[in-house]
């Protein structure tokens, strides 16, 4: 029999924990820890910038590992504490913490400043939203080394409660918002406390515990006890606020702005609701204000077109269609609290049923999945300022609007666009262009793809005044044909109609001296857009989905320079890109200081090399499930859903691969096929994955769901063996008798150097995706599990 099996012979224990209170107990710890990671990412892109979203994730993942080495230096202080015992009171302490945790991120108010006060706030945040996965990892740690012999079944029972809590999260943002959530989560560790317990006693306590949290729950229903007090840095008065509420996409209410109600998103962006009476629409203030913005060319020239509005809000766009003359607007707005709990809802009569004219048609879904299921062509495609900053622990660029950005999606616009037909993109745009000068040049090059060679006349471009600083809408009107001579005589009406109208581009102008220092003109002229970005200021370059990352237009030295500090409209996007590295920095330096170092320190029988395995194989997991998650945004529709799905159909499935482990190598020992069959898998999908999106995402939800799973269960399951099959081939130099810790095993090593490992990994996915893309993501995975089968006989020499 071989060294792995000998050392798993059941031995007699004075701490024996049923199995059944084991896997219960981890299983419910684990949902709770996830199901507060996934509620951060949601609370921290309302109370902080959408980027500082991506702390969630770093913070667990360090939390967990700070964990695992506190309970490997004190193991044998531990010790004394009986298994059942010490993870009682880990978890009764935990649910108590989850609410001092919420009530520091409301009440702690961070700006986008660099100043050591502000610094200090954040500081303050960053530790004390890490202290619920340091008790997490400390518990995991802790079971793990003293029950090494039944590792597999406690990682699938690890496993198993994270998926839960991806499919749990959704439904209770939806229903009780993301301060509830987060006292959910305490619930489930009050509850795992439970489970834990020993005596009649302390369970009692620990049920007390959950009632108490429970009752709160019930009481903030409607948030008005427990709610955001600061955003962005700045004081929310809740006296400004009607309504408010939560889902999985965001947290969205309805503010009154003197005589008017702007429906705002995540504290950030905003949307006015449209209050005019069509009956009373000429030579109004309506109409002059309106129809002096640039968006408003589209209808000049199409005035009974037939429009798809992506992202119409609060209806500005569907206003402007309709009062013109249009006979059929299709609106594709993605968040159902704007669509119908306000829009067709709440603030009906006060949009004057703007919404349920018969000539508007509201779908609640994705805009490129829509267009992709639906038939109908349409005389303007429609996009005014979509950008909610929506975030989650996919990273600090994870918009579902990068993907309505990009040359594939402009390319499916096109497509379904009459022959005379226009898209019509408003974006913001400064002194020195760069977002709307990328519509541009993404137009462009899906122009080329779709067989237009030359597009000097396939472009109208207007500004609202002279371009500057702060940022001003520019709307980029592009056609697969040339326009005519008579829409560029409607265009040029409409700019001597209205003074604050201003052409940045005009087919008639093309050539003419005055415009050889726009570079809307020089880059329309070149019909290159790649030789283009190469020699201008910003990164214009057209954008695709391997790399949707349309609004970072800084160029890689220009990251710490002054471009990346100046109080544009964009500037966030910038400083998204420096708190990336910096959080690459600090995870560094937290990963060296209270991990690495610790363990360093502590002489024992393993050489620190049989930890690199481990080191390998969570480096290519958080590459892989990051590169997912990004890739899936466009596939579900939202980060939200892409995060839940992809996380849960991944660690579900892990979890059966971790239970299959313990049987399987048992009678193999071939620890090398799980990960040669995850590196040939990431491969595969690095190459092809994309092709097989795309040509589905037009489907149903529920289909996407399903090949969603087939996609990504069979990575998952071979994913979730070598773990738990690492741990058991590094406990095999020793016997120790079930439930005692082993002063040399390193278990608790190998799951701080993973989560090490995950921490690091989670930035380089990002940094790696935005300068590389999402392909070479997936295969800087399988680079990571090749390092892993490497190290195989570093191991432990009898796996092979």
């Amino acid at each position: 029999m071989s060294a792995i099996s000998e050392v798993v012979k059941p031995v007699a224990s004075s701490d024996i924990v049923p199995e059944r209170t084991l896997l219960l107990g981890l299983g419910l710890a684990s949902f709770a820890a996830l199901l507060l990671e996934l509620a951060l990412t949601r609370l921290f892109s309302v109370v902080l910038f959408y980027h500082f979203a991506f702390l969630a994730i770093s913070i667990a993942l360090l939390g967990l590992g700070a964990g695992g080495v506190f309970a490997y230096l004190l193991k044998w202080r531990l010790a004394r504490i009986p298994t059942r015992q010490l993870a009682q009171r880990v978890c009764l302490v935990n649910s108590v913490v989850a609410l001092v945790v919420l009530e520091i991120v409301l009440h702690v108010p961070v700006a986008l400043t660099v100043t050591w006060q502000n610094s200090l706030r954040l500081t303050v945040l960053y530790l004390a939203a890490a202290g619920p996965f340091f008790l997490t990892g400390l518990l995991f740690s802790m079971v793990f080394s003293r029950e090494t012999w039944r590792v597999s079944r406690l990682y699938g029972a690890d496993l198993s409660g994270g998926a839960l809590a991806c499919v749990a999260v959704v439904p209770l943002l939806n229903w009780i918002g993301g301060p509830n959530t987060i006292l959910a989560a305490g619930v489930a560790t009050a509850i795992a406390g439970a489970v834990w317990s020993e005596n009649l006693k302390s369970r009692k306590i620990a049920i007390g515990v959950a009632a108490v949290l429970a009752i709160l729950i019930a009481a903030n229903y409607s948030n008005r006890l427990i709610d955001v007090v600061y955003a962005k840095g700045m004081f929310r008065d809740p006296a400004w606020v009607e309504f408010s509420r939560w889902n999985a996409l965001s947290r969205v209410e309805v503010d009154r702005q003197g005589a008017a109600k702007a429906i705002v998103i995540d504290a950030d962006a905003s949307t006015y609701i449209m209050n005019c009476d069509l009956a009373h629409w000429h030579d109004s203030e309506w109409e002059k204000d309106l129809m002096s913005a640039p968006p408003a060319l589209a209808n000049v020239l199409r005035p009974h077109g037939e429009f798809a509005i992506i992202g119409p809000g609060g209806g500005v766009d569907v206003l402007r269609a309709v009062a013109s003359g249009s006979p059929s607007v299709t609106g594709i707005e993605i968040n159902p609290i704007i669509a119908n709990t306000i829009m067709r809802g709440r603030y009906a009569d006060y949009a004057q049923q703007l919404y349920q004219r018969p000539e508007v048609h509201m779908h609640v879904t994705d805009g490129r999945s829509y267009l992709r299921s639906t038939p109908q062509r349409f005389d303007v495609v429609q996009m005014t300022l979509v950008d909610t900053w929506a975030s989650t622990a996919a990273g600090a660029f994870a918009l579902s609007e990068n993907n309505l950005y990009t040359v594939e999606a402009f390319r499916e616009y096109f497509q379904h666009l009459k022959p005379e037909g226009m898209i019509a993109i408003t974006r913001w745009e400064f002194r020195e262009p760069r977002e709307a000068l990328r519509v541009v040049a993404v137009a462009m090059e899906a122009l080329h793809s779709l067989g237009v060679t030359s597009t000097a006349r396939n472009f109208i471009v207007a500004s609202q005044g002279p371009l500057n600083e702060d940022g001003i809408p520019v709307a980029v009107l592009a056609k697969k044909t040339a326009f005519r001579a008579d829409e560029i005589s409607a265009v040029e009406v409409q700019f001597q109609k209205y003074s604050q109208l201003s052409p940045l581009y005009l087919p008639a102008d093309l050539g003419k001296a005055h415009l050889d220092e726009n570079p809307f003109a020089e880059l329309i002229a070149s019909n290159d857009p790649y030789r283009f970005a190469q020699n201008y200021t910003y990164n214009v370059a057209p954008v695709t989905d391997n790399a949707p990352f349309f609004f970072f237009t800084l160029k890689p030295g220009q990251i710490l320079g002054q471009r990346a500090m100046r109080h544009a409209i964009d500037w966030k996007v910038n400083l998204g890109v420096l708190v990336l590295l910096v959080v690459l920095a600090v995870s560094i330096v937290a990963v060296v200081g209270f991990l690495i170092l610790p363990l360093a320190l502590q002489r024992g029988r393993h050489s620190p090399s049989r930890v690199l395995y481990f080191v390998a194989i969570g480096l290519g997991y958080i590459l892989a499930e990051i590169a997912f998650i990004q890739r899936f945004v466009l596939f579900l529709g939202h980060p939200t859903y892409a995060l839940t799905v992809v996380i849960f159909l991944l660690m579900l499935s892990s979890g059966a691969g971790s239970l299959m482990s313990h049987e399987w190598i048992r009678r193999t020992e071939r620890v090398w096929i799980p990960l040669t069959a995850a590196i040939l898998i990431l491969i595969a999908d690095a190459f092809f994955l994309s092709h097989v999106l795309a040509a589905w995402v037009g489907l149903r939800f529920a289909a996407r769901l399903a090949i969603s799973a087939i996609l990504l269960v069979p990575l998952g399951f071979v994913m979730g063996m070598p773990f738990p099959t690492g741990l058991r081939a590094l406990t095999a130099i020793a016997s120790v008798p079930r439930g005692e810790p082993d002063k040399d095993s390193a278990v608790e090593w190998a799951w701080a150097m993973n989560a090490a490992a995950s921490v690091l990994g989670s930035v380089l996915a990002m940094v790696i995706a935005i300068q590389f893309g999402l392909t070479v993501t997936l295969a800087c995975g399988a680079i990571a599990y090749l390092a892993a089968l490497l190290f195989l006989p570093v191991l432990h020499p009898q796996v092979s």
